[in-house]
């Protein structure tokens, strides 16, 4: 279980780094740049020790699929990035396949 605690620390930092990236305006701002590298540094730490125990191809579906859909949403409420229906039933579709791979697939989760 904690390996999936680390997952959700991993794509928690990502999420805030690449916000961050998005308000350090090219880095040329130095909060939110040093926000971008902590971010990220923390990210892959966490990444790696989820990678100890999960799959990749398991541990990156999940940290992709849930990254977008957490970045759209948080661009949406602090950026005011405007979704269309097409982009919703995207986002939608990105969560049903991470929970299809993880409830269905015969891919080994857990070794």
């Amino acid at each position: 279980m904690k390996n999936w605690l680390f997952l959700a620390v991993a794509i928690v930092a990502e999420v805030l780094a690449t916000s961050a990236l998005k308000a350090s305006d090219g880095l040329t701002r130095l909060y939110p740049s040093v926000g971008v590298l902590l971010g990220y540094g923390v990210a892959f730490y966490f990444l790696s020790l989820t990678l100890r125990a999960i799959p990749v191809g398991i541990a990156y579906a999940v940290w992709s699929g849930l990254g977008i859909v957490l970045i759209t949403s948080f661009a949406w409420v602090f950026f005011g990035q405007k979704l269309d229906a097409p982009a919703l039933l995207g986002m939608a579709l990105i969560i049903g396949g991470v929970v299809t791979m993880n409830v269905f697939s015969k891919t080994p989760a857990h070794p």
